[in-house]
């Protein structure tokens, strides 16, 4: 008994580690976000610069962050579980070494065809030429960004392996605060067009930044890795065969957004800049939570899945979803009920109106109707990438991509670009059924619907529902004041929500207090 509490615990603390850093990190992006709509709005240079990032960003998720760490981290579970220090050192240069060759390689070639993607990404450009070559010259600045990031991503996944996880969080805050630096620096100084390029060149240099941040720990840690290629070695092998599928299975959310992109383009002026707003509001209960549990659970789903301890992997697995649950479901009400006071404290100033407010706060309730399944998508992915099966997510990705668009061309007329967002929420709803199933299949029954857990969600469920209920009629009453009216009702609404989980004897909320009182019995 001890021994699980040890277990659960320090799977907690590594959490709470990284979810409390993620926490600075999107408060700097989002005080960013604010600097950046006051200056451009939710319009012509808003969109150019938003589409342009979308591009080398979109090969980050892809390549980078998704396929590089879903593949790596249980590989290099295995090197450092049953291979000699020689052998890991041998692997992680070999990684490395084809890492900088194919990153260097895509950029390249990224830079080349630009123009070419952007008529894919962007069609609703093509007619009006000014707006596409300011879209092309800003996306072929920020390409090198995705080499920056690609390294970062590898760093992020050795961290990981060694439940190293604040300075993978924390690397984050620095393209943030290279934006912000040129924003108060330069910005006000000069025409828009001429920022909005500057802006594009501190995304590099918050990239680079990012990477090198990440190796201070890989130094203090004498984790061995040099340049040394060797395409013959096993594990670089097995990493080359896991991405290829990878990098569909892991970013599905990212595929619909780029697809959103392409419809988007085709909608009213701001459309764009709208989904990029509400789509970076939903991230902070996503990266908070969904990331985090997800980016700490792989390690330990690799370490049992390499012994095939299936029983423990099916365990772990229930109980992160559990705490998904926790905090997901009064965030996603949360979010819906203050869409609207949030988006008019964060961004409603200088250049972006009423109106932008109106199609931002509209488009942010539509994805947070899919929240809980993009944060269990994470994990239940996890899970299939632990045993080495990425073939299973990619085709299911595959399908979901596809819903994605017919439900896009439904809903795109009737609900403009809030409807785009419903698409995604319902893919993504697709996805975590159709992995679970999958996943059951694989594994063996789940144990998701055991009487307890059930009874612990519909806990939960009530718990969020009466938080919104006090945070609809809390805002009404403050909404003569634009900072009262989101602050005051998130406070009452978390406080009623952790003590209503706390009198309905809520598992979560009884481990977590049991953590303090632990902490607090050590000072």
């Amino acid at each position: 008994m001890e021994n699980l509490f040890i277990k659960k615990n320090s799977n907690y603390k590594n959490i709470s580690k990284f979810a409390g850093s993620t926490m600075i990190s999107r408060i700097l992006g989002y005080f960013r976000d604010m600097v950046i709509a006051n200056f451009f709005g939710a319009g012509f240079y808003a969109d150019i610069f938003y589409v342009a990032y979308r591009v080398p960003n979109l090969f980050r998720r892809l390549l980078g962050e998704g396929a590089l760490i879903s593949a790596f981290i249980p590989i290099y579970t295995d090197y450092l579980s049953h291979k000699s220090e020689e052998e890991q050192k041998k692997f992680l240069g070999s990684v490395l070494s084809a890492l900088a060759i194919a990153l260097c390689a895509i950029t390249i070639l990224g830079i080349i065809f630009t123009p070419f993607i952007l008529k894919i990404i962007t069609p609703g450009f093509i007619n009006q030429p000014e707006k596409f070559r300011l879209a092309v010259l800003l996306s072929r600045i920020m390409f090198p960004f995705f080499i920056a990031i690609g390294f970062s991503a590898l760093f992020m996944g050795i961290l990981c392996v060694h439940s190293i996880f604040i300075y993978s969080a924390l690397s984050s805050c620095f393209l943030s605060i290279s934006e912000l630096l040129i924003m108060f620096s330069i910005v006000p100084f000069v025409a828009q067009k001429v920022a909005i390029i500057w802006l594009s060149i501190a995304v590099v240099i918050g990239g680079i930044w990012q990477a090198l941040f990440q190796l201070i720990p890989i130094i203090k840690q004498k984790i061995k890795m040099t340049f040394c290629l060797d395409f013959k070695n096993d594990g670089l092998k097995k990493i080359l065969i896991l991405m290829i599928p990878a990098i569909i299975g892991s970013s599905t959310d990212q595929v619909s957004a780029f697809v959103d992109v392409i419809f988007a383009s085709w909608l009213r002026e701001g459309s764009i800049s709208a989904l990029y707003y509400s789509n970076h509001l939903m991230l902070l209960p996503l990266s908070l939570f969904g990331v985090a549990v997800s980016v700490v659970a792989l390690p330990n789903l690799s370490k049992s899945a390499s012994f095939e301890n299936f029983k423990e992997l099916k365990k772990m697995l229930r109980d992160n979803i559990n705490i998904m649950i926790y905090f997901i479901i009064p965030s996603t009400v949360g979010l819906i009920v203050l869409a609207n006071p949030i988006v008019k404290l964060l961004f409603e100033r200088g250049k972006f109106d009423t109106l932008a407010t109106a199609m931002t706060s509209s488009t942010l309730q539509f994805y947070c109707l899919g929240l809980f399944s993009y944060a269990c998508v994470k994990i239940i992915s996890t899970a299939f990438y632990s045993l080495k099966d990425t073939k299973t997510p990619v085709k299911i990705a595959a399908f979901c991509v596809v819903t994605n668009v017919i439900a896009n061309f439904i809903l795109m007329k009737p609900l403009k670009v809030g409807g785009l967002a419903l698409a995604t929420a319902i893919s993504s709803t697709i996805n975590l059924l159709l992995l679970l199933y999958s996943l059951r299949k694989r594994i063996g029954k789940l144990g998701f619907f055991k009487k307890q857990r059930i009874s612990n969600f519909v806990k939960v469920f009530i718990s969020s529902i009466f938080m919104g209920i006090i945070c609809s009629v809390s805002y009404k009453f403050f909404i003569w004041n634009k900072f009262l009216a989101f602050i005051i009702p998130i406070f009452l609404g978390i406080f009623f929500y952790l003590s209503l989980t706390y009198i309905l004897k809520v598992n979560e909320i009884k481990f977590i207090l049991n953590r303090i009182k632990a902490k607090i019995s050590k000072k």
